[in-house]
């Protein structure tokens, strides 16, 4: 299954939590609920993946961890803030070249317009 074929797949299964569950709960209730309907839908997911950070040949110790990542090509990074900042944007995209991932999906839960607020980021390798 391609990266796009994949995302497609997220987004769909986000709609359906946000609809279910609606706008301003905590970021875990919707890792758990999309992690969940992931794999309803038939699709492997990993929670909490560690990300290790390698600098000049040296895995450096870090806490980094990936919300979620979907049949281990496709980053998904939740949030469930007030207001969408742009870095959240560029953390995302760190991770994809951190990782050596090609898309990532970005969504803050916490909004009344959900189509303004899934952000698709490519790391362009």
């Amino acid at each position: 299954m391609t990266e796009n074929e994949i995302s497609y797949k997220v987004i769909g299964a986000i709609y359906k939590v946000y609809n279910a569950l609606g706008p301003g709960l905590l970021e875990s209730v919707y890792e758990m609920a999309l992690c969940y309907q992931l794999q309803k839908d038939g699709l492997s997911v990993q929670r909490q993946v560690k990300l290790d950070v390698v600098y000049d040949g040296h895995v450096l110790p870090s806490e980094f961890r990936l919300d979620l990542l979907v049949e281990n090509q496709v980053i998904v990074e939740l949030k469930s803030v007030s207001e969408m900042k742009e870095v959240y944007k560029k953390q995302l995209l760190t991770y994809l070249r951190i990782s050596h991932k090609k898309l990532g999906i970005l969504v803050n839960f916490t909004t009344v317009n959900l189509r303004d607020s899934i952000f698709r980021v490519v790391n362009h390798l």
